[in-house]
């Protein structure tokens, strides 16, 4: 059976490592063109050998207007945006929490989620879509992620909005849990494997996320054209408790 992605042009901004790479993989897979962004030239190129001929990449500086908008111009006409780029800052419980911190943290993951999504859209078929990545930090209440709820929820905030004000145009977002990235990369290999077997217990699935689990839902989103305004959460039940 011929699958609906097939001829599809697919950016994902963000697509050399972890959620977005996995999304790249399953969207190549099911037919779809995909294009890749990262900002390091090193694993854009390991990523390009890994998704094979289906897929092309840039080196793109998503912080960056400037950038974003060549690329899309150099892109041209294209038919769903994926966008994973995110950021390592601003947890942390909230009287020592430094707001230079939480500003870095929207800097690198809510402004260029934005932008990105605005600059696309003169060249965004309009029965397309937009898929945002943010977290489940967005609606899970815990000590120390008010820093990081305030920037996925700014995120998932604006998503029901602008799938009304961009329509036929569809516009949804996936929230992740716990997911096994190069984003925990920053603890200590001990301190990270403690921190995924505390947060494994707290789910109801009795484990963290792969970057396929996610991948899963992205595809799930850019294929089902009557889907829109939705924030879907995939986080192993990790909400609940």
């Amino acid at each position: 059976m011929r699958s609906s992605l097939e001829g599809q042009r697919v950016i994902i901004l963000g697509g050399t490592s972890g959620i977005g790479l996995a999304a790249a993989r399953m969207l190549a897979e099911g037919g779809a063109e995909v294009v890749v962004t990262g900002r390091d030239p090193v694993k854009l190129e390991a990523a390009l050998r890994e998704l094979g001929p289906k897929a092309r990449g840039e080196a793109v500086d998503s912080g960056s207007l400037e950038a974003l908008r060549a690329f899309y111009e150099r892109q041209g006409r294209f038919d769903h945006l994926v966008i994973s780029v995110s950021g390592a800052k601003g947890a942390g419980a909230f009287r020592e929490l430094s707001l230079e911190e939480l500003r870095a943290g929207f800097e690198a993951k809510f402004w260029p989620q934005l932008a990105s999504a605005q600059l696309a859209l003169p060249t965004l078929n309009p029965s397309g879509s937009i898929t945002f990545v943010s977290a489940i930090s967005a609606r899970r209440v815990a000590v120390g992620i008010s820093g990081l709820a305030a920037i996925n929820g700014a995120l998932e905030a604006m998503v029901p909005s602008l799938a009304l004000e961009l329509a036929p145009l569809r516009v949804n977002a996936v929230s992740p849990g716990v997911v096994n990235t190069s984003w925990w990369n920053w603890l200590p290999e001990e301190q990270k494997s403690a921190a995924f077997k505390q947060y494994a217990e707290e789910t109801t699935v009795g484990r963290i996320g792969e970057p396929e689990d996610l991948a899963k839902a992205i595809a799930y989103l850019v294929d089902n054209t009557f889907v829109t305004g939705t924030v879907l959460e995939v986080d192993g039940g990790l909400r609940l408790k």
